[in-house]
């Protein structure tokens, strides 16, 4: 069974750097869903970072889970742990970010 696709699309800084998860060693996303799924579930990420023209793929395994019904205003979704980046996601998006990541500003994760 292959993983599922998922795609996501950041229109801009701020929506990327609210799901961005830079404490992971590999580096992840926090991916708005209805959908449940397990721990350690493995997916195909299709990111589209800002400004970026084409949608880079990585493979990832879910390592967060925010129910739809939680009592925070954070919205329901999974984190996913960045396993296999070819097209090294993870180094765009901490450029694209820079001094953001150093940010007190919440996001969806913490």
């Amino acid at each position: 069974m292959s993983a599922e696709e998922i795609s996501i699309e950041f229109e801009n800084m701020r929506e990327l750097y609210e799901a961005y998860m830079p404490y992971l060693k590999s580096g992840g996303i926090f991916v708005r869903t209805a959908r449940p799924y397990p721990m350690g579930e493995a997916v195909v990420l299709s990111v589209t970072l800002p400004d970026a023209l084409e949608p880079e793929q990585i493979e990832g395994k879910v390592v967060w889970i925010t129910p739809q019904a939680n009592q925070s205003s954070t919205p329901g979704g999974i984190g996913v742990s960045f396993s296999q980046d070819k097209a090294q996601v993870q180094g765009q998006i901490e450029k694209l970010l820079g001094s953001m990541l150093k940010s007190d500003e919440p996001t969806f994760t913490i």
